[in-house]
């Protein structure tokens, strides 16, 4: 029975309680046992006396008590007061935690350290000090460290790093302290303490060496107490565990908070896979009345890359959607207004003239066509001529399944599609508009990187130009390379050309229906292609066989890009005809 620890804790943390309610008690207690063995007229007196300067005398004490605490203790500028959470009444389990089975498989094994650390001193091993949680904003970092604490049954310190950034030097570093101090009482008392440290990247930055003008002392100081707090001289036996969640680069961190002692165990909480978003949907769906002929298999491939807040977000967007156009249930229509409405922007209808409204119908319709026939992993999520985010029309092509890098054939295909609506307009009209400009410049952006850093160009160089320095570049290497450049986009649009010379009545038919409707989905895409013969590409189930990789959208920046991808232009940038 650990009686003595908790109430040694209890003495520590409410000291000063119960010295005001014993020394209250004497001073009523002694004075009234004095008083009664004196006479009636002097007791009287002495009671007068006191009664009536007892005001002045509070005032002055509590004016003394002020002034002291200001000028000793920085008028409480340094104080952290940080309330313990119980991890019984966190209550948030691992089967709570949605997704994330690589993280979860990872925290499991830190929760059963936690278990048996008492055998695992015995062996000589080390215990756990620190575990770093690092990814994307919104994909459940906070949850697991939550679900941590509880599956290990100890108290949870909950703090952000911008808590221990101050103006006044020395207040991050006493804050650090305390927190430590309250950690290693609550370890004492309990058996273990979890600290969970949100945006570490605030209080663990690279410390600054040389600051003319003094700014950086107290971000040092903060850090150097969190250095020594977790392994340093001063250590003691209480198990204190710190977790603490980033979504910045590792590099971003100083490197003697990432050496073993401190943050000597890594965990990436990264974004959901299909099968989990499918899970996550569902998960978020039983909060709200969704129709149960929703699938949830078919929103998880339209949602590629999207983390659980996200994807939260969307279904309580759909919510608000359905109940502005006064439905009981939320249906699919809702839920895939919500999507566009998050990814593309809130609808604008413009007044235009009939010829640009033609314009933009044949440029998107380009798009639409060379995307579907020849992309080899996305396909046309939605097609539109609404101005949203400040473009006329968009081609938002959604990615079939996530995978992290991406062939030249995928580049390839991105260049195509992006020239595809300079084409049409070129074809229909004989002219084109300054609307092309963003889709040249997405364009001219791949081609580059394919030939001067991804070695992908046909002439047989390969190598990533881009690391040597430009004054150590020859002129004529220079030249070769962009002339390689100008070739790849040349071989684009030629095929570009000949698809839509020979799908013309298709691209016609398109643009049509876009005048028509203004925007058409995926089913009703998939349907007039199959009208001309062509193969149907549905997006099914989760549960469906996948053989894609990440694709490139026109018109709109979607999803994470893979590693080595080109950032995509934001959506508010782009100009007319995107």
């Amino acid at each position: 029975m650990n009686w003595w620890p908790r109430f040694k804790l209890f003495l520590q943390r409410f000291w000063l309680p119960v010295a005001v309610v014993v020394g209250f008690s004497l001073s009523v207690i002694v004075p009234l046992w004095y008083l009664a063995g004196m006479e009636e007229s002097v007791r009287r007196y002495i009671v007068g006396i006191n009664v009536a300067s007892l005001p002045w005398g509070i005032l002055q004490t509590l004016v003394f008590v002020a002034f002291l605490y200001l000028l000793q203790y920085g008028g409480g500028f340094a104080q952290f007061k940080k309330a313990s959470i119980d991890s019984g009444k966190v209550q948030v389990k691992f089967d709570d935690v949605i997704g994330l089975s690589e993280a979860k498989r990872e925290a499991w094994e830190v929760v059963q350290l936690i278990k048996d650390r008492t055998m695992l001193k015995k062996i000589g091993g080390r215990v756990l000090k620190g575990l770093l949680l690092m990814g994307p904003p919104g994909c459940g970092k906070t949850l697991l460290a939550k679900a941590i604490a509880t599956e290990a049954g100890i108290p949870f310190l909950s703090v952000s790093g911008s808590e221990f950034v101050e103006i006044f030097v020395g207040v991050g570093a006493s804050r650090v302290r305390k927190l430590f101090k309250q950690a290693r009482q609550y370890s004492e008392a309990y058996g273990g303490c979890i600290i969970f440290i949100d945006e570490l990247e605030v209080l663990g930055r690279t410390r600054v060496q040389y600051d003319a003008f003094g700014g950086g002392q107290e971000s040092n100081q903060t850090l150097n107490q969190l250095l020594v707090e977790m392994d340093g001289i001063a250590d003691s036996d209480a198990h204190v565990l710190v977790i603490g969640a980033m979504n910045m680069a590792e590099e971003t961190l100083d490197p003697a908070l990432l050496r073993p002692g401190r943050f000597d165990r890594k965990l990436t909480v990264g974004r959901p896979t299909l099968h989990e978003r499918e899970q996550i949907f569902a998960y978020y769906a039983k909060k709200i009345r969704v129709d149960p002929s929703v699938d949830f298999g078919r929103l998880a491939r339209k949602a590629v890359h999207k983390t659980p807040a996200e994807i939260e977000n969307i279904l309580k967007e759909a919510a608000l959607i359905a109940t502005r156009n006064g439905h009981d249930l939320i249906s699919y229509k809702e839920i895939s207004e919500a999507i566009e409405r998050i990814e593309l922007g809130v609808a604008h209808r413009l007044s235009m003239t009939p010829r640009e409204r033609e314009m933009t119908a044949f440029h998107e319709a380009g798009h639409l066509v060379v995307m579907y026939l020849t992309h080899p992993t996305s396909d046309v999520f939605k097609a539109s001529i609404i101005q949203r985010g400040g473009v006329l029309g968009v081609v938002h092509g959604v990615e079939r399944e996530e995978l992290y890098s991406r062939d030249r054939n995928t580049y390839f295909a991105n260049i195509k599609v992006s020239l595809a609506g300079y084409v049409a307009e070129r074809f229909q009209y004989g002219v084109t508009t300054d609307g092309v400009s963003s889709d040249f410049a997405n364009a001219t952006a791949q081609a580059h990187a394919m030939v001067w850093k991804f070695g992908m160009s046909g002439d047989g160089m390969f190598g990533d130009f881009t690391v040597i320095p430009k004054e150590q570049l020859s002129e004529s290497l220079k030249e070769k390379l962009n002339s390689e450049t100008q070739a790849v986009l040349k071989k684009a649009l030629a095929e570009v050309e000949s698809t839509l010379k020979t799908e013309w009545q298709i691209v016609q038919r398109f643009a049509q229906e876009l005048l028509t409707k203004e925007e058409l989905d995926f089913d009703e895409i998939a349907s007039i292609f199959a009208e001309f013969g062509k193969q149907t590409k549905l997006l099914s189930s989760a549960a469906a066989p996948l053989t894609a990789a990440p694709g490139s959208p026109v018109g709109e920046a979607k999803g994470e890009p893979s590693p080595g991808a080109l950032p995509q232009p934001a959506p508010a940038s782009r100009p007319p005809f995107a």
